[in-house]
């Protein structure tokens, strides 16, 4: 099962092929994807992206997993999670969120098992 790439991107929309609705913030995983709410996890821009955030992805079975942190980087990515993520033997990849989202796509087309968790503004 492949993971789906992300078509479009811009201020506040994300769109993932396949899906039919635009996400603000999205997760996508191998055969595929839904929005990030933080409410569920009680996320804010500081301290961050949680472990509880990234779990759903890591449970698809992803060896590469690409954190997209805005589009001026507000959100943050504490090092209680990125060892978190390593821990799981999964290799990570922080970015600004355009060039996380073409980083993922990169590695979609090179048929990676890859998982994504993207902020789509600020």
């Amino acid at each position: 099962m492949s993971s789906p790439e992300i078509v479009s991107l811009s201020w506040g929309h994300m769109k993932v092929k396949g899906c039919s609705s635009a996400y603000k913030d999205c997760k996508v995983w191998p055969g595929g994807s839904r929005g990030w709410d933080w409410r569920e996890t009680g996320t804010e821009h500081h301290p961050g992206v949680q472990p509880a955030d990234l779990e759903e992805v890591l449970q698809k079975g992803v060896e590469t997993l690409v954190i997209g942190r805005g589009m001026s980087e507000a959100m943050q990515v504490p090092s209680s999670t990125v060892d978190y993520v390593k821990k799981r033997g999964v290799e990570l990849r922080v970015l600004q969120t355009e060039k996380a989202v073409k980083e993922y796509n990169n590695l979609v087309g090179q048929g990676a098992k890859v998982g994504g968790v993207f902020h789509s503004t600020c």
